[in-house]
């Protein structure tokens, strides 16, 4: 059976994270490893994830240098075959996922795979805001600003350990810059499973305003250049774009 390694990076996540845990913990798959790595919490996060100890296989509290670096973290104590990444205001769309991600990836015989997620109400996670529909795998998209959405990517152990892990120097986009990699720079073999695998929710960690925005076109741009791979400014200029198409109702979606 494939080992499915779920990572969870939080940091004064208390009002979430007890979702974030239920919803890995109940995926009927077996193989699964939920790896919980807290940044030094001062909300109580430590004492809510103790609570459901039995429902993790590690956890870790301790200073860390933001998100990526606890996924890091993560991703060097994990042992499964796959790694998925399971933020700690994020749900799974059902208890079926990780048996139907690890069903594909077996039978597509690939290194990745990623499928679709929805955006719902911080309160009210039934209802959904918006819709990140994928679509079939193609290379050249991501020079339309294509992205697979980071919390339904699942990619094999064995990737990272070839092609390295999170980048630090990309504090906003860190994780367009490893599909980026692994994907359009390096080929790893992935494929589009066309189901709602996962719920974010709305109002987390805010990349909104003129200075975040501009950083972030700034860290797309060296997303690319840093892989030696050439790009143009409409890459650039299309990957917030791009989005617009989430909303219900617009472009026919």
């Amino acid at each position: 059976m494939m080992k499915i390694t779920v990572i969870t990076a939080c940091y004064n996540s208390g009002a979430t994270v007890a979702d974030a845990i239920r919803s890995v913990a109940a995926q009927d798959y077996g193989g699964v490893e939920h790896l919980v790595i807290d940044g030094g919490s001062k909300d109580g996060t430590q004492d809510i994830v103790k609570t459901l100890g039995l429902k993790v296989a590690r956890f870790t509290s301790e200073p860390d240098h933001g998100i990526y670096d606890a996924l890091n973290k993560g991703i060097r104590a994990a042992t499964g075959d796959v790694v998925g990444i399971m933020h700690s205001d994020d749900l799974y769309a059902n208890a079926s996922v990780l048996s139907h991600v690890a069903q594909f990836m077996a039978e597509k015989g690939v290194d990745s795979c990623y499928g679709d997620l929805v955006y719902v109400e911080r309160a009210a996670p039934d209802k959904v805001v918006r819709t990140w529909r994928s679509g079939d795998y193609d290379r050249e998209n991501f020079r339309r600003g294509w992205m697979p959405p980071h919390p339904a990517f699942f990619l094999k152990r064995s990737v990272y350990e070839k092609y390295g892990l999170y980048s630090l120097d990309f504090p906003l986009a860190s994780d367009y810059e490893l599909m980026l990699r692994m994907l359009y720079r390096h080929g790893v073999t992935t494929a589009y499973l066309p189901e709602v695998l996962v719920k974010m929710r709305c109002g987390g960690t805010s990349r909104a305003g003129v200075v975040n925005t501009s950083k972030m076109l700034m860290e797309n741009y060296r997303s690319w250049t840093s892989n030696d791979l050439p790009v143009s400014p409409f890459t650039i200029l299309m990957k917030p774009l791009s989005k617009l198409g989430q909303f219900r109702g617009w472009f026919g979606r």
